[in-house]
């Protein structure tokens, strides 16, 4: 598991976070997005992913996953 931030998610941090999530996610791989953050930051990362996954979802144990975009072009 890799984490973003510690205590509190800060906007002044959103090109570092968008960056290492960018870096973790790698090309064309499936991602999940798990753990406390803020909704802002997960929407600016699923973003910066678009195009860069293959497939993205959020995982909680309230909702288990939730596809957020799937580009699997033989599924």
């Amino acid at each position: 598991m890799n984490i973003f931030f510690t205590g509190t998610a800060k906007l002044s941090d959103l090109d570092r976070y968008i960056q290492k999530a960018k870096e973790l996610a790698g090309e064309g791989n499936d991602v999940v997005l798990t753990g406390a953050g803020p909704v802002w930051l997960y929407l600016k990362i699923a973003h910066a992913l678009h195009g860069k996954a293959k497939s993205l979802k959020y995982r909680s144990p309230v909702t288990g996953d939730v596809l957020i975009f799937d580009h699997n072009p033989y599924e």
